[in-house]
């Protein structure tokens, strides 16, 4: 068993990178259905740098409720040290990776240990390390949640209709917008898996990078825009978003969908003369979805790309590298 305290980064305040603060904190005790992880690695995540910036960026009645201080992280890998009376499936000593508690902001991964839903949790791929393996949990259910089995029945935020994932064949071509990134180069190669033909937008400096991962074409979008040089798509999953997402609405057919991972500005009457849907969705915690992403990662089906690793006392130098953008893959935090 742990001792009785660890280390954890907590925020005290909001502000940029300089809040994150190295504390020392009690070890939590796990409750029903919860498991206590010794963390090995924790992933950084877009939701982490939100939080730290107080969900500035959220219209007020979507913000999610929490008290400061508060440990940021909701992705980490790691082994189990205690489980609950309740829990079945899981043991002491398992090797485990999961996203936590989310669409909530209280996973409290960035820390030496986290008391996490077993129901979060899936078994650690044996063939990845735990750096990879924290990589994967937010950025992979995300993209299988749009692009293969949505997995839940809560209605999406942003939208009346359930979000529904168009059935990948080998007929479909599919536009990814941001590729490189963490949702991006994990949605390019679930499409891949199923057999779609993918058009990678990214700068030009990720082209080989994506070519490697399977993207069919590229377009370095410093040279052109996607909606200039690119017709009839079936699928665009867009993973920048944001109120230039709708001009990708111009690259598909009709009958086409458009998926932009982070809400945009959208006008029912355009879509509706375009004969094009727009769908999105929240992604949440799903350990059997998981299992099924972490048997492809076994298999080498589907990898993770790591960006860059920093200690988990350089917290602030990882979210430092984060703000620089033009991230190729994932950034992840080593627990000693």
């Amino acid at each position: 068993m742990p001792t009785h305290t660890m280390r954890a980064i907590r925020l005290h305040e909001h502000g940029g990178p300089e809040v994150l603060r190295d504390d020392e904190v009690p070890v939590p005790e796990p409750g029903p259905g919860e498991v206590l992880v010794r963390v090995h690695a924790a992933g950084v995540n877009p939701p982490d740098w939100y939080l730290r910036a107080g969900m500035s960026g959220l219209p007020p009645e979507t913000r999610p409720k929490f008290d400061l201080p508060v440990i940021p992280g909701t992705d980490l890998s790691g082994v189990v040290e205690a489980v609950a009376a309740d829990v079945d499936g899981l043991s002491v000593g398992d090797e485990v990776f999961g996203l936590l508690r989310f669409p909530g902001f209280d996973g409290s991964a960035y820390a030496e240990y986290a008391a996490a839903p077993a129901s979060d949790l899936a078994l650690k791929p044996a063939g990845i390390d735990h750096v990879h393996a924290a990589g994967a949990p937010m950025a992979g259910l995300t993209a299988w949640q749009f692009l293969i089995e949505l997995g839940h029945d809560h209605p999406p935020t942003f939208q009346a209709a359930k979000h529904r994932p168009v059935p990948l064949d080998a007929g479909m071509t599919v536009l990814i917008n941001g590729a490189a990134g963490g949702v991006g180069h994990f949605a390019l190669q679930l499409a891949k898996w199923k057999g779609a033909r993918v058009i990678a937008v990214a700068s030009g400096t990720h082209e080989p990078f994506l070519r490697e991962l399977g993207a069919d074409e590229f377009i370095d979008y410093t040279r052109h825009r996607p909606e200039e040089v690119v017709r009839d798509v079936d699928l665009v999953l867009d993973t920048v978003g944001g109120p230039d997402s709708r001009r990708l609405l111009h690259t598909l057919k009709r009958g086409g969908s458009q998926f932009p991972v982070f809400p945009g500005r959208f006008d029912e009457e355009e879509n509706a003369k375009l004969g094009v849907t727009v769908s999105i969705t929240q992604v949440r915690s799903n350990g059997a979805q998981l299992a099924d992403l972490g048997r492809l990662l076994d298999a080498g089906t589907v990898r993770v790309a790591i960006d860059s690793t920093f200690a988990l006392a350089d917290a602030r130098a990882a979210h430092e590298r984060a703000s620089r953008g033009h991230i190729q893959g994932k950034i992840v935090l080593t627990v000693a």
